[in-house]
């Protein structure tokens, strides 16, 4: 690549993972490869910390992680290095507004997420329980503090007419994204990944000139538009692909896409090259 691309930013869903949430081996060998050539990795995704912890560990590398959107940073020996949370009173306020019993609630707590029913489509983004559910009653907990408020239905236009609502009353309080077209989450109004990845490099003397990022939900958008080189998943929804229309878009996430791109564009491979894990 024509820029001198130093640091390699990436979501995991739909993106490093594939659509059994997982990463391929192929993928593991190419970030190995990064990081021995002195590459710095970072991860940066919806997720919390519990839950992507373990699947990074399986990179074989070290890299930063930047989870619930940039709520939490963690470095690479897994020390925390940032955090915030979203009060209590604020998420009172939101679950206040007579919130309809067809969404999935989840507040995204340090150790467990707390919802109002069980949503087997959220259980299979682990792989691992590492991050445990506890069903509640949200009307007897005196403590909603949380690291993300997160809300899914099967009806796209039902979430956005909550996001609309939630934003009207409280748009100095929250940043919100569609991780995914079913999946709205709320967070800390300072709280977004291109924050926490400014973060990081700052920690590492860097910047955003040498950075080059993949992702594939509006929790990306941001991230994207920072980065010196942003590309688009190309299993992103059509309706991010027309926003970032001035971004490239590549394979999918089933494909390898991330990988791939970097082997052939930055460590300037063939893609049939493979590593030794």
């Amino acid at each position: 690549m024509q820029k001198r691309i130093k640091v390699v930013i990436s979501d995991l869903d739909g993106t490093l993972l594939n659509q059994h949430h997982i990463i391929s081996e192929y993928t593991k060998s190419v970030f190995q490869e990064l990081h021995n050539q002195g590459y710095l990795l970072i991860i940066a995704t919806g997720r919390h910390h519990l839950d992507a912890l373990p699947i990074v560990a399986g990179l074989g590398c070290p890299v930063y992680l930047v989870t619930s959107n940039g709520a939490r940073i963690h470095s690479p020996q897994k020390e925390l290095l940032f955090s915030l949370d979203i009060n209590s009173e604020a998420i009172k306020s939101v679950l206040s507004l007579g919130i309809d019993s067809g969404f999935t609630t989840v507040l995204f707590k340090e150790n467990i997420w707390l919802t109002n029913k069980h949503n087997e489509a959220l259980n299979s983004f682990q792989a691992e329980l590492n991050y445990l559910p506890e069903l509640v009653n949200f009307d007897t907990i005196e403590d909603l503090s949380a690291i993300k408020m997160f809300f899914t239905h099967d009806r796209h236009s039902r979430l956005m007419e909550l996001r609309d609502k939630i934003v009207e009353k409280h748009s100095d309080v929250f940043s919100h994204a569609f991780s995914l077209p079913l999946c709205l989450e709320f967070m800390d109004k300072s709280v977004d990944k291109s924050l926490a990845i400014a973060r990081i490099l700052e920690i590492e003397n860097s910047n955003f000139h040498e950075t080059i990022s993949f992702g594939d939900g509006y929790n990306d958008e941001r991230m994207l538009n920072a980065t010196a080189v942003g590309l688009v998943m190309g299993n992103a929804p059509d309706s991010l692909k027309s926003k970032l229309s001035h971004l490239e878009i590549i394979g999918t996430n089933d494909a390898d896409g991330v990988a791939k791109f970097l082997l052939e564009r930055v460590l300037n491979r063939k893609t049939t090259t493979v590593f030794r894990l």
